[in-house]
């Protein structure tokens, strides 16, 4: 695997382990490899170097790697809030639909899957070259919101206090945007062994567990507000035709969280 202590490659190597942990066949367990490009770390799995990585999914991705079609986020990284210029939340107080949204300009990057996504819908997008640059031109009224995962504003405006930000209040824009872990296409006892770790983490409830108590994911229910949000569901045109969407095991549910309080 590749070494790495951002959020989501340490949330997917505490999910592997837990998986692993569930089964009795026994694995070592090597991290050191080097953080690399995306396209270098999907050539060595190919190639036999590397058994495991974890991406969002894409045909691709499914041609060239095997799947383990257990959404490692459960969705959560589909879930879209928008951030806004401070002063500006009456401009989305009328948006109910996706009909509706087609009314106000969202900034995105020129080459995101996202951008893809909203194009897909006839969303109003105006592309960005820079990443960083995108806080400034909201800020500058450029366009009129910047959709972020539900998990991932907070952090950002805090990084740039002195722009005149904030998180729009009521909408939450959702799209199957599954995170996998990928094996070598010939190395089916992995898969299948991965597979049936996550399986049984699911039906003993430790996968619901390690999700919840991930600090990300703790972030998002904190923070976003999500089971009071008006949900506008996108189509993924990208996303793979065997995507398990009707599992309902599988995938993150907002509202859910009212039973359980």
């Amino acid at each position: 695997m590749v070494e790495g202590d951002g959020s989501i490659p340490k949330y997917a190597k505490g999910l592997l382990k837990l998986a692993l942990s569930k089964i009795p066949e026994k694995y070592e367990w090597d991290d050191s490899t080097a953080t690399n490009t995306e396209a270098r770390i999907i050539q060595m799995v190919v190639e036999n170097q590397l058994d495991v990585c974890w991406y969002a999914t894409t045909n691709e991705f499914e041609e060239r790697m095997q799947p383990i079609r257990i959404p490692m986020y459960r969705g959560l990284l589909g879930y879209r809030v928008l951030m806004i210029k401070k002063g500006t939340q009456s401009k989305f107080d009328g948006i109910r639909t996706l009909e509706d949204l087609r009314r106000v300009s969202l900034g995105s990057g020129r080459f995101w899957a996202d951008t893809d996504v909203l194009l897909a819908n006839n969303l109003n997008v105006v592309k960005v070259l820079k990443y960083e640059g995108m806080f400034f031109m909201l800020d500058g009224d450029r366009f009129d919101a910047f959709p972020r995962g539900a998990h991932e504003p907070w952090a950002e405006m805090k990084r740039h206090p002195k722009l005149d930000l904030e998180v729009e209040k009521n909408l939450l824009m959702i799209y199957p945007n599954p995170f996998y872990f990928f094996v070598n296409k010939s190395n089916n006892e992995l898969a299948k062994n991965i597979e049936k770790g996550l399986r049984i983490a699911i039906e003993d409830g430790s996968f619901e567990e390690y999700f919840m108590n991930d600090p990300t994911v703790k972030d998002v229910i904190a923070n976003a507000n999500l089971k009071s949000r008006t949900v506008i569901k996108l189509q993924n045109p990208t996303l793979p035709k065997l995507t398990p969407l009707d599992d309902k095991t599988l995938w993150f549910d907002p509202f859910s969280l009212d039973k359980k309080e």
